[in-house]
């Protein structure tokens, strides 16, 4: 498996110091709110585990999936959600997300969010991936901000393999282009 990464991207130390310090930044700024931490499934599953064991303050937890459909390494960018069933009508949303990248995904689960009657949505991202972006769209709390480039680990996949990576890596090219 390993031997499929190009390069490292990001180390599980520098993973966990970007958990500890968005935990703190998060904690800071929803503090005193009635805060629903909302993880998009599958990809964000790891960085939420971490993540809100850094968060010093109750948080209730719920899941959403989001998919959009394409090819294994592009989206078409018709995005569908489906949501777990803790009821967010008043309530300050944490959307926690793997990575940021054309930004239709996350557009689409803030809107999502929104319609169900959420108070007010933020947005914690792991990694932001600006040079994509085809919506505008900026992230309340990032942890890094990553080139155009095909990322694994983490949590992130390609054709649901290499989420179990302890780490972020560039995939090689030869890998997902075959």
């Amino acid at each position: 498996m390993a031997s499929d990464i190009e390069r490292l991207l990001l180390t599980p130390a520098q993973i966990a110091d970007a958990c500890a310090r968005l935990g703190g930044e998060i904690g800071s700024r929803l503090s005193g709110r009635d805060v629903t931490a909302v993880c998009i499934l599958k990809g964000s599953s790891l960085f939420f585990a971490d993540l809100m064991r850094c968060v010093d303050m109750p948080v209730a937890f719920d899941f959403v999936r989001a998919s959009s459909y394409g090819s294994a390494a592009e989206s078409s960018g018709d995005v569908s959600v489906s949501h777990g069933g803790v009821c967010v009508c008043g309530k300050t949303v944490l959307l926690v997300e793997d990575i940021v990248d054309t930004g239709r995904t996350i557009s689409k689960v803030k809107s999502h969010m929104l319609d169900l009657g959420a108070k007010e949505v933020f947005v914690a991202a792991l990694l932001d991936k600006p040079s994509r972006r085809v919506v505008d769209f900026h992230a309340d709390f990032v942890g890094f901000e990553i080139p155009d480039e095909f990322v694994v680990g983490y949590g992130l996949d390609y054709n649901e393999k290499y989420r179990n990576l302890p780490y972020i890596g560039v995939l090689k090219r030869t890998v997902y282009e075959k």
